[in-house]
Order: C-alpha cells, then sequence, then structure tokens
C-alpha cells in the first residue's frame, strides 16, 4: 500500500506561479497563443488587460483588422474598431519598448490617453510605433496561430478570441 503522503501529492493541484499571473493564454480556432504580459511598462494596461480577460470580455470577439506585415488587431466587442469596455480611457504609459515582431500593443484614436479595450500584436517591425502606443506584452508560443487570422479591414471572415484567461485561473 503506497504511503499517504505520495497519494496526496498525485491528487495536489500544482502551485501557481508569479509568472502565472503575468502570463496570458488566448485561444483562437487554430490554437493557443500564450503572451507575457509586461506590467514592468505598463502597469495599468497590463491591469486592464487582466481584468477584462477575467470578466470574460474578449471571448468571442473578433479581429477586425488584419494587415499583412504590420498588425492584427482585436478588442472591440463590436467588431467595427469603433467600440470598447463601458470602463474608463486609461492614460498613455508609452516606453521605449520596440514594436517588433509578437509585441502586443494597445489601440487608441488620436487622443493619446485614450487606450480601453482595443489592441494589436505586430506581425513585423513596426518601430515607427514606438513611444506612441503603450506595449503590454508579447507573444512567447503561439504566433504562428496569429499568422494564419485571416486578413483585410475587415476580414471577410474574421478569426475571433475563443477564450483570453490570466494562466493563474486556468
Amino acid at each position: 500500500m503506497a504511503p499517504k503522503s505520495k497519494a496526496k501529492a498525485a491528487t495536489q493541484t500544482p502551485a501557481k506561479s508569479k509568472d502565472d499571473e503575468n502570463t496570458l493564454i488566448m485561444e483562437l480556432a487554430t490554437g493557443p497563443v500564450t503572451i507575457k504580459l509586461r506590467p514592468d511598462l505598463a502597469p495599468q494596461h497590463v491591469a486592464r488587460i487582466k481584468e477584462l480577460a477575467r470578466e470574460g470580455f474578449y471571448d468571442g470577439v473578433v479581429f477586425h483588422r488584419v494587415i499583412p506585415g504590420f498588425m492584427a488587431q482585436g478588442g472591440d466587442p463590436t467588431g467595427t474598431g469603433s467600440g470598447g469596455s463601458k470602463k474608463p480611457n486609461l492614460p498613455a504609459e508609452f516606453s521605449r519598448e520596440p514594436h517588433v515582431r509578437g509585441v502586443c500593443s494597445m489601440a487608441r484614436t488620436a487622443n493619446p490617453n485614450s487606450a480601453n479595450s482595443q489592441f494589436f500584436i505586430c506581425f513585423d517591425d513596426a518601430t515607427f510605433l514606438d513611444n506612441q502606443y503603450t506595449v503590454w506584452g508579447e507573444v512567447t508560443e503561439g504566433m504562428e496561430h496569429i499568422d494564419a487570422l485571416p486578413k483585410g479591414e475587415p476580414p471577410r471572415d474574421p478569426g475571433k478570441i475563443v477564450s483570453m484567461k490570466v494562466a493563474a485561473d486556468a
């Protein structure tokens, strides 16, 4: 008979790490995308993204603007590019972090302090956006699933976020 401690250990859930609290899992129809959050660069934006993810806000939301060689934009519940959450807009948290392949940044209007829920993921280097948009994360796994999103402004049959969760909650 196995000692009780071994049986108990087999049924325990692994401890969640600090990294899990700063990791998003975005499930697309083609597979999972892992995003490392950057609270060191944009603490308010990271907090908003996590809050919205935990509320299920992004689940079912489409990528309404997908430009090859540039970026994929989503996060608008209306799917038009003109909507956002009911939460107040965020003040800019610009940094020197470069907009390169896999970087996640907030979309906004001409007003630098208008980011709300929309975001984009860079397909390629877009350093002309540096210090003008708030970088809040980077894709660490699954960029091929972002690459596979249907293209267009808007795409005829847009790709959507099946679910987006903070890894600590998954």
